[in-house]
């Protein structure tokens, strides 16, 4: 080969590598700006290359998800069932944070997200519309496996305020995007 044959083939690898890293660097910007603080949790969680991944594929679960508004009356009859838990919380904390966490996957799964057996897929899948609820859930969930000793009934008031606020988000209709 010729000097000018070997300029050509480099500067060909050059811009091709340009390219792919190019091509990196926006497919990582989208899922940051998809995901909101669920691209920084599985980072963290599994390192970049592998949260990349993981999240792509859920990003192209969700899409392949037909979500749908629930009727008003629909909506009515969950923040109804909303009030009456929150009523027993005084009399059972417990009891009344698992059912709220029960409600919340209850109208998940009515919007048509799948009911997973893996919580963590289900909220990732959740997060790709509702980036900040992921968390809110997360914490809810944990304080509610988290009771004992004198916080206990602080954790579960916690959780309930967690999962109200979900509840809210998820009922009100159409995803909300970060």
């Amino acid at each position: 080969m010729t000097t000018w044959e070997w300029i050509v083939v480099v500067a060909a690898v050059a811009v091709a590598l340009l390219l792919v890293l190019a091509r990196i660097r926006r497919r990582r910007a989208h899922l940051k700006e998809q995901f909101g603080p669920e691209y920084m949790r599985a980072v963290s969680d599994v390192g970049t290359g592998d949260a990349e991944r993981r999240l792509g594929g859920i990003e192209q679960t969700r899409k392949e998800l037909h979500l749908r508004p629930l009727p008003a009356a629909a909506r009515e009859r969950y923040l109804d069932e909303w009030r009456q838990t929150e009523s027993r919380f005084v009399n059972d904390p417990r009891d009344s944070a698992r059912a709220a966490e029960g409600l919340v996957l209850r109208a998940l799964e009515e919007r048509g997200y799948p009911c997973e057996e893996d919580s963590e897929r289900l909220v990732a899948l959740v997060a790709f519309d509702h980036p900040d609820v992921a968390d809110r859930y997360r914490h809810g969930h944990a304080m509610v496996e988290n009771v004992g000793g004198e916080q206990g009934t602080e954790n579960l008031r916690k959780a309930m305020l967690d999962f109200r606020s979900v509840l809210e988000d998820v009922v009100q209709g159409a995803p909300t995007a970060a």
